[in-house]
């Protein structure tokens, strides 16, 4: 019998959400009234870049970073924001202040290249500016995952070469992990475990993945991920911290023998991993990621307290 499925953005209900108000290119209205336009590039194309982020003790955790790559982002495919972060931090703050928001909260930002004259591909079609939404939830992780962990299948869909869709994009144009993710879900898992081009471990469909074997944190080296926020803070709290961590490449054999394993991104943090194609990770104790996300936490809070 199928286990119940579970994703690492299960968050708990919140009717408040029912009734919240999102920006759109300046407005801000209620989520009923919300509405870009279908000629819009974003929604035809899926032309455009966005960032996941949390609003912490009043504060966006990390903001410069998420800054950093969103505008990095935008520059390498030509489309231009229309603000700087300024701009956008003052959005974010209209919008946060319209909800009465301030803590356990989870943003989608996202920008699009504009509404196209004409239902085609080149980009010169968009010429009345950017289309900018940021859509802000009261949304808490659920504790379950903490205890139950994450189960992870390996499918056939791969994170692709820089010169195909470069992973580094957190582009709206999302199909291959949606693909990843179904056939993940065929599988009787919860997220799928994605390889690079090479046949080496690389991340999952929805977030950054790690081992832990004999002591050392492994992640992939990178090249065909997206280069998250968490995951850095990740790897820069273990060499702060005396816990050996390594960007390499690594194969299924040495993900299905590892002592533990988890997951990384905005949202959940840091989330363990269950098992892998059936197989459990070593012995439920994640000692290592205990340990990390215990550091993580520390980490954002004194992030969102000093406004850093």
């Amino acid at each position: 019998m199928n286990q119940t499925s579970h994703t690492t953005h299960d968050s708990a209900e919140d009717e408040r959400n029912r009734d919240i108000r999102i920006y759109v290119n300046g407005d801000i209205v209620h989520r009923d009234a919300a509405k870009v336009s279908v000629y819009d590039s974003g929604f035809m194309l899926g032309d455009g870049m966005w960032e996941g982020m949390r609003l912490h003790n009043g504060k966006w955790a990390f903001f410069d970073e998420h800054m950093d790559r969103f505008f990095a982002s935008c520059k390498a495919v030509s489309i231009d924001v229309g603000m700087d972060r300024v701009g956008i931090l003052d959005a974010l703050t209209r919008t946060a202040a319209a909800n009465d928001m301030t803590h356990d909260v989870h943003c989608r930002l996202m920008l699009t290249r504009g509404v196209k004259v004409k239902p085609f591909q080149h980009p010169s079609l968009s010429r009345s500016g950017p289309t900018l939404v940021i859509i802000m939830e009261h949304s808490r992780p659920v504790t379950e995952l903490q205890s139950r962990g994450i189960r992870l299948a390996t499918v056939p869909q791969v994170r692709g070469l820089p010169m195909s869709q470069d992973a580094k994009f957190n582009s709206h144009s999302k199909l291959n992990c949606v693909i990843a993710c179904l056939q993940a879900e065929q599988a009787g898992a919860d997220e799928a475990l994605m390889l690079d081009p090479h046949g080496f471990v690389n991340t999952t469909n929805a977030c950054n993945f790690f081992i832990v074997r004999k002591g050392e944190v492994w992640t992939s080296t990178g090249d065909y991920c997206m280069n998250g926020v968490t995951r850095a803070k990740v790897i820069e709290l273990c060499r702060e911290n005396d816990i050996p961590v390594r960007e390499k490449n690594f194969s299924l054999y040495e993900a299905y023998g590892a002592d533990e394993a988890f997951l990384t991104g905005t949202f959940g943090a840091q989330t363990p991993v269950a098992e892998i194609d059936g197989k459990s990770i070593g012995d439920g104790s994640c000692t290592i990621t205990r340990r990390i996300r215990a550091l993580y936490k520390n980490l954002l809070e004194a992030n969102t307290r000093s406004g850093l």
